[in-house]
């Protein structure tokens, strides 16, 4: 898939959904919010950004993507120690209420422990716990991903403090209406911890890498790896960023307020596209 700067070609199925949608006159689901966090790691010169495959059964199943997942109504509950921006401060960047802004960022540090084994979390607002991999660390990670605990009790048991400014916000994507299941989705970049290492841990993805966002990209045009729009944007803007600096430079004028929402262009003349709006 070629995404250019009037979007990409629309596979044949997405266009006979579409067209179905349209001719029953489908009402589109409403989005569930979410968050997704991109994971990076200097490699010499360069970096790399973890990546997982979605197991067959899931939605998106066999797509490569970043860890995360759905707001939980727990997220916007949670009263934990916060380090960083505070939930208005989010606010102002994402675009929403404090609390709605702090279940975003909860969920975000949450589904990266969950699905990656990194924890955005240390004993005071300056320093980041180190390894995490340990038995009774990874006994916590399954009942918090099994929802036999919630994250703030995890963090409150341990005493620990959410680091929020680990969190760079990068961009919001919803997806198209005519898609059974629908994601309004916020992108963050964070680094690595030192001390911290991801784990193939996550009961959702059948494979996990790292690798650097040129060669993510090079691999998906060559049908080596499938994997969905806002995916591939993202890796082409972190590989345009340079370097690990400018990632960080970029994210701070970033826009992760105003949703990309892609839609379908079925022209008269020509191939349907799938255009970034």
């Amino acid at each position: 898939m070629t995404i250019d700067g009037h979007g990409f070609a629309a596979p044949p199925a997405l266009v006979e959904h579409a067209r179905r949608f349209r001719a029953e006159g489908g009402t589109p689901a409403r989005p569930r919010v979410a968050a997704t966090v991109l994971l990076l790691r200097p490699a010499g010169a360069d970096f790399e950004v973890y990546v997982i495959r979605r197991v067959a059964a899931m939605a998106f199943g066999g797509v490569y993507a970043f860890p995360g997942g759905g707001v939980d109504p727990s997220d916007s509950e949670a009263h934990l120690d916060w380090a960083g921006p505070e939930p208005a401060a989010w606010a102002g960047r994402l675009g929403v209420a404090p609390d709605a802004a702090q279940a975003v960022v909860c969920a975000a540090a949450r589904e990266v422990f969950e699905e990656s084994g990194v924890l955005l979390a240390g004993p005071d607002a300056g320093t980041v716990v180190g390894d995490v991999s340990s038995d009774d660390w990874e006994a916590a990670r399954r009942d918090l991903e099994a929802h036999r605990r919630g994250f703030a009790a995890l963090l409150a048991e341990r005493a620990l403090t959410l680091r929020s400014d680990l969190l760079l916000p990068w961009s919001r994507w919803i997806t198209p209406e005519f898609e059974p299941r629908r994601f309004d989705t916020y992108f963050f970049v964070a680094l690595l911890p030192e001390g911290q290492r991801t784990r193939d841990v996550s009961g959702e993805a059948d494979h996990t890498m790292w690798v650097r966002p040129a060669d993510a990209l090079a691999r998906a045009e060559a049908g080596e790896l499938t994997m969905l729009p806002p995916t591939l944007v993202t890796l082409a803007q972190m590989a345009a960023a340079g370097d690990l600096a400018g990632v960080t430079r970029a994210s701070a004028t970033r826009d992760a307020a105003t949703p990309i929402a892609p839609r379908l262009d079925l022209p008269e003349t020509g191939e349907p596209r799938i255009v970034l709006g």
